[in-house]
């Protein structure tokens, strides 16, 4: 989050510097272009500075989810939490259910990371009209557990050693034993928990775990890039998967 923060407010920098070597923006309190090149070069310094930021490793001590047995390691992640009031039955429902459509601004923000461009259907590129969790599954990602009403874990490869192919049938073991360096795995989770009469919580975590070093440097640009657009995706599913659960007829205690 730290490190994200440092490179957008980076890129800002260096926009308006940018700018202001050509038209100094009085507006800003930049007076003349040699002021104006002084915060493009620091805009670029905070860039480079959030690029060359180490990736911490977390481990879980004590596993207690699905995706802390199949991700216990990660240098990335999110979490987003959200009470919906409605059963847990009727939430997981909700959760498989959920298209792109009902979630705010998931195509501007998808169509914005894939810069434009169509390509094949993919959790990036998803048909408005077709289950998202279903979408995932046949786009590359892997349903590693499935606990009815209380987890869903999903996974995927976010990088992997140039000419690699995979062997056999790709299996929620092989996920977790892969672990060989140059590869980039992911998981994300939804979680169901109880709060009360009539309410639960519900969790999505993602993380992300890089097995080398090098790799995990090649992935942290692009990581503290993305980081706020995937974020209010991720609130916005959460929001869509309440309004689905909660408009239910059946959700009342």
């Amino acid at each position: 989050m730290f490190a994200s923060v440092v490179l957008y407010l980076g890129l800002i920098a260096a926009g308006i510097g940018a700018l202001s070597v050509v038209v100094p923006l009085r507006f800003l309190g930049i007076r003349g272009r040699r002021a104006g090149l002084g915060l493009l070069v620091s805009g670029l310094a905070l860039v480079v500075l959030s690029i060359a930021l180490p990736a911490r490793e977390t481990r879980v001590a004590t596993p207690r989810t699905e995706l802390d047995h199949f991700i216990p390691a990660y240098q990335f992640h999110e979490v987003h939490v959200m009470a919906i009031h409605a059963s847990r039955e009727r939430v997981d429902d909700a959760i498989r259910s959920v298209t792109a459509d009902e979630i705010a601004l998931f195509h501007t923000l998808t169509w914005i990371r894939r810069f434009g461009r169509p390509g094949p259907e993919s959790i990036l590129n998803a048909p408005g009209d077709k289950p998202l969790l279903d979408v995932a599954m046949r786009s590359g990602f892997l349903r590693l557990a499935d606990d009815a009403g209380r987890e869903i874990v999903l996974g995927g490869l976010v990088a992997a050693p140039r000419g690699w192919r995979p062997h056999g049938r790709p299996t929620p073991e092989r996920f977790r034993a892969l672990r060989q360096p140059g590869f980039g795995l992911v998981a994300m989770n939804f979680l169901l928990r109880d709060a009360g009469p009539g309410v639960c919580t519900l969790t999505t975590e993602t993380r992300v775990y890089a097995t080398d070093p090098a790799t995990c440097r090649r992935f942290a640009p692009y990581w503290r890039l993305i980081y706020p657009g995937s974020a209010v995706i991720r609130r916005m599913w959460l929001d869509a998967i309440r309004r689905r659960a909660e408009s239910s007829p059946r959700s009342a205690p």
